[in-house]
């Protein structure tokens, strides 16, 4: 019997293809430590990352509110100008914390449900046919699982970042992660840290399998026309780009739910920037894609999303490296995911 398995984990939007041994009775085991410091890594390179784009995920955050009718978001550097006039310098890293404090435990939780999810799929595979090896359909259904679980239980955090980031101007109603969150509960219940979780988790299942398949594809292609003999001989520079493109891909496809979310999250809301969204009022995802499309064109669905691209490509690179280089020094080759 072949017992030579091909797994695949993903790490924003790079992955790495590595051989390991493993038969329909042996799934692949790590030790905590391993896992302990791969999290960590991970960790360590999203918070990074994410520190690095925080004025475009800030900026992405505004135009989707905002909607296309607010004129000082209309293009990026004009809503980087706007930011900069209403809260200085600091304006560009508002709601950041909370952005890197969700990917901590984002990371750890997609991790987990990743390999478990799709070795389980495998294994199970493997009672059917005991020469399968690993395929798409295990990478699409783990990173799937994976993302929504992962989504799910963090989502609250998300919820506090997108109110902490649409915040503007020197008086602010939450003066911080806690603060906020105190405030939401007390004022709106509970159940409030979970506006726009539907469209967030059905955002989820295309944009991840987009990511695994699009970017898979692209590095096959690419190394069968450089006629190397695996994906595994492309440079840093040339994984990247695949990525990179896979990720736009993805969000182009996802990006519609982001806005929905965001509009849910922050319907309502009096310390809301935006005066359109203090009055605005959903009853659910559906009333929200219909009222945006009614009323502000199908347009307004991908609001945002130029400052997005103008991240990924950044954002991917620095989480990279970053995770490359912690992961050196701890001396521990597992890769896992650094956000959402």
């Amino acid at each position: 019997m072949r017992e030579t398995e091909c797994y695949h984990v993903f790490f924003t939007a790079h992955s790495v293809r590595e051989k390991t041994t493993a038969t329909k009775n042996e799934p692949r085991v790590h030790t905590w430590t391993s896992i302990a410091k791969s999290l960590f890594a991970g960790g360590i390179a999203g918070g990074v990352s994410r520190t690095a784009v925080a004025p475009l995920e800030r900026l992405k955050i505004l135009q989707q509110v905002h909607g296309r009718t607010a004129t000082e978001y209309a293009t990026v550097y004009r809503g980087l100008n706007t930011i900069l006039q209403k809260d200085g310098l600091r304006g560009f890293f508002i709601g950041n914390g909370a952005n890197c404090i969700r990917i901590i435990p984002n990371s750890a939780v997609k991790f987990f449900c990743y390999e478990r999810i799709t070795d389980a799929i495998f294994q199970f595979r493997r009672t059917i046919d005991p020469e399968c090896e690993m395929n798409v359909f295990n990478r699409l259904a783990g990173g799937a699982g994976a993302g929504i679980i992962a989504m799910t239980s963090v989502y609250p955090l998300d919820m506090v970042r997108g109110r902490l980031t649409v915040q503007a101007g020197t008086v602010h109603q939450y003066r911080g992660m806690m603060d906020a969150t105190r405030k939401i509960i007390q004022h709106e219940g509970i159940g409030s840290l979970y506006k726009g979780l539907l469209p967030s988790v059905i955002g989820v299942i295309p944009y991840v399998g987009l990511n695994f398949a699009v970017y898979e594809t692209l590095k096959d292609m690419l190394a069968a026309k450089l006629e190397l003999k695996s994906s595994k001989e492309l440079t840093v520079v040339q994984s990247l780009t695949c990525g990179g493109f896979a990720g736009a891909v993805g969000q182009t496809v996802a990006y519609p739910f982001d806005v929905v979310r965001r509009r849910l999250q922050v319907a309502g809301w009096q310390g809301s920037a935006s005066k359109t969204m203090e009055k605005a009022k959903y009853s659910g995802m559906m009333d929200c894609f219909g009222k945006i499309a009614k009323y502000e064109g199908l347009g307004a669905f991908f609001h945002g999303l130029s400052a997005n691209y103008i991240k990924v490509m950044p954002s991917i690179a620095i989480a990279f490296v970053t995770y490359e280089e912690v992961k050196r020094v701890l001396q521990v080759d597992l890769h896992i995911s650094s956000g959402g």
